[in-house]
């Protein structure tokens, strides 16, 4: 038997490290002692033990948001994802090469906007966490916020990215760098959870100046949960697994739920 080819051994390591992450979600959600191949270690089961005093009363003064500190400890690190997946070295070629485009469309251009400055909602109203990671085999990139914005916004933004398969399905844009790109826009179901939630395929299709094809794929979630909002994008040339971000979020979810319980618990 002949050895795998780069973007084949890629494909398995991104499947493996969905696995490994569904494992470790579900031993979280479970309240199992069981540890998982990629466990973390540090937040979920630390974080347990607060919830008994959870219960407090209704008169006490209302939460503040959390504090940078309790963001930066809701991301999702390289640990958690496993193999292949390491600390980001700098912003994807492609983010200037493609998703810096334009397009007659108002929908659509906002969208190839809000993506290429990766801002889905302005300013947060307090402090925000951010982590990036690269996929060191397949060169994807996936990047995880955590911030508060108000509910009202942030669910205006989630019923506008719930009408972009409509909007924008398939539309030409054209990169500064890459020419005419043909993109389209698909909807991506998310897990039940959090509060609020929406999520979007972007694909872009084109060639380079020297005539090669190119085709990359961008997976984007938004879900609010209570008053912070976590944001994830993924994406890269070659193969995207989606059930990546689906899964991610679910991990994520958790993890940023038992920090705002530990929030409540030290008002």
């Amino acid at each position: 038997m002949t050895h795998a080819p780069a973007a084949a051994r890629a494909l398995l390591a991104s499947v493996l490290s969905v696995s490994a992450l569904l494992t470790t979600a579900a031993c979280s959600v479970l309240g199992s002692d069981t540890a998982g191949p990629a466990a973390p270690a540090s937040a979920s089961a630390s974080l347990s033990t607060a919830t008994p005093a959870a219960e407090q009363s209704s008169s006490a003064t209302p939460e503040p948001g959390l504090s940078e500190e309790q963001l930066r400890a809701a991301l999702i690190t390289e640990t958690d994802l496993g193999q292949p997946w390491v600390p980001t070295r700098g912003a994807a070629t492609w983010r200037d090469g493609l998703l810096k485009s334009s397009t007659k469309n108002a929908d659509c251009r906002r969208l190839l906007d809000a993506l290429y400055t990766e801002e889905l909602f302005g300013a947060p109203a307090g402090p925000r966490a951010v982590v990036a990671l690269d996929d060191a085999y397949s060169g994807a990139q996936l990047r995880y916020q955590v911030a508060a914005y108000r509910s009202a916004d942030v669910d205006r933004t989630l019923k506008w990215l719930d009408g972009l398969p409509k909007k924008c399905g398939e539309f030409t844009a054209t990169a500064k760098k890459d020419g005419v790109q043909k993109v389209e826009v698909d909807a991506l179901t998310l897990p039940e959870t959090g509060d609020a939630r929406q999520a979007l395929r972007v694909t872009m299709t084109g060639e380079t100046p020297d005539r090669q094809l190119t085709r990359l794929t961008l997976d984007v979630a938004v879900v609010r949960v209570g008053e912070e909002t976590i944001t994830l994008t993924n994406g890269g040339f070659g193969d995207v697994a989606s059930e990546l971000i689906q899964v991610v979020v679910e991990f994520g979810v958790n993890r940023l739920t038992e920090i705002q319980k530990q929030g409540r618990v030290r008002v």
